[in-house]
């Protein structure tokens, strides 16, 4: 079974280790998600500079006519 576990208070880390020394609980670091970390700030830049429904429709419009030319031609 795996336990995500926040630490807030250094006291707990300390017997959080004394426990993985009596071999009751192993302990490993997981690195974070590299993922949700561009999500994460794909999500920030939105919020600063959000784009309009507008702006959507003309880039749609755009690639729409760009693969269209390519089928085409």
């Amino acid at each position: 079974m795996t336990i995500k576990v926040e630490i807030l208070n250094p006291k707990a880390k300390k017997l959080l280790n004394d426990l993985a020394d009596l071999n009751l609980i192993s302990i490993s670091e997981v690195k974070e998600d590299t993922f949700m970390k561009v999500v994460k700030r794909i999500r920030a830049n939105a919020k600063k500079s959000p784009i309009s429904i507008t702006e959507i429709t003309k880039e749609v419009e755009k690639v729409r006519a760009s693969r269209y030319a390519k089928k085409k031609g």
